[in-house]
């Protein structure tokens, strides 16, 4: 189990790095430029100077600052213009054309956005959405992949029912502790009640020492933390849920909470609130339609998915799902900014 996994993650990597060489050079010939679309909205989550770590299953959500100022020189040199993400669909209502727009933002509101990603953006003037989740900042809900990564790293071993009796999973090499972090990803995202998950893993992780909350109250901003950030007139801050679940998955009433109470929590600490949205985890299996019109009767002007694309005048016809590109921690060369802003990747997926 432990080799097949990580086989499926090397030839994975090989076939995407394959994948944005090729997208990099069709761009440097000119190939499928309408691929490029009028734009792009970047999403970001750690930004931090990197720690080797020998189990890192979470470097995919981490970039350097340095590789984020590259970013920025990259598609300025391309000659994005760069907006706040609430004005990207009035922005591209009146672009010329050739004009290109981009958008960043950052989900979970981790402190290190606002100690390494933002003196890189108010450096190159370019605006930003921080995506805040009250739970985290308010020190209410753990993270749990963050919770499960610290777990995972300390436990010799860890016995845990994931529903038809315990098993034991051993955990002494890097690729057992990636086996077990799939398992128990999957153990979440499938499980009835996705809260109810985490509280089993949460319970496991204080049996080994591990404080779910601590780990919240290291990485998260707090309240201060983002009343001193909004100050800045290039940050924003976004709704991101109260607890981070899968809206797909819940209710209407609990969905529609869980959106609106976000944003009132915002609006008290910051005293606005917020017109942007992240869906948590934002993939099809995570969000529905329904959450599309949650976004638009709760008055968001622009909710965000994870799901990769550019944007186009129609990108607009539903404000309420709009792609997203990820700066992955795992590709950190400018080249491949590039490839993904020409929207080649993304062209050549669905084909």
């Amino acid at each position: 189990m432990p080799i097949r996994s990580v086989m499926r993650q090397g030839l994975k990597r090989a076939v995407i790095t394959g994948g944005l060489e090729v997208a990099h050079l069709a761009e440097r010939a000119g190939l499928m430029a309408s691929a490029r679309g009028m734009g792009a909205i970047f999403t970001l989550h750690h930004v931090r100077p990197k720690m080797p770590q020998v189990f890192d299953p979470n470097a995919h959500l981490e970039i350097t600052p340095e590789f984020l100022d590259a970013a920025i020189g990259h598609l300025t040199e391309e000659g994005y213009q760069f907006v706040p993400l609430a004005d990207m669909p009035a922005r591209l209502a009146i672009a010329r054309p050739g004009e290109r727009f981009a958008a960043f933002t950052l989900d979970d509101g981790y402190r290190n956005n606002a100690v390494h990603a933002q003196p890189v953006f108010t450096r190159h003037k370019v605006p930003f959405t921080v995506f805040v989740a009250p739970g985290f900042a308010c020190k209410t809900h753990g993270i749990w992949w963050e919770t499960l990564t610290e777990l995972l790293r300390v436990a010799p071993h860890l016995d845990f029912d994931f529903g038809s009796g315990a098993v034991t999973l051993p955990l002494a090499t890097p690729f057992q502790k990636q086996a077990a972090y799939e398992r128990f990803a999957q153990f979440i995202h499938t499980h009835a009640e996705e809260s109810a998950a985490i509280e089993r893993l949460d319970a496991s992780a204080r049996a080994h020492g591990v404080d779910p909350l601590m780990i919240t109250e290291r990485l998260v901003m707090r309240e201060p933390e983002l009343k001193s950030l909004v100050l800045n007139p290039f940050a924003t801050i976004g709704a991101h849920t109260v607890s981070h679940r899968a809206l797909a998955r819940l209710s209407d009433a609990e969905a529609r909470r869980e959106m609106d109470e976000s944003a009132e929590r915002i609006a008290a600490i910051t005293g606005r609130r917020p017109d942007t949205f992240a869906y948590p985890y934002g993939n099809r299996a995570a969000v529905s339609p329904r959450e599309h019109q949650l976004a638009k009767d709760l008055g968001f002007r622009v909710a965000v998915l994870t799901d990769p694309g550019t944007l186009s005048a129609r990108s607009f016809d539903t404000p309420a799902a709009l792609p997203r590109i990820s700066l992955n921690g795992l590709y950190q060369k400018p080249k491949y900014v590039g490839a993904l802003a020409s929207g080649i990747p993304f062209r050549l997926m669905r084909h």
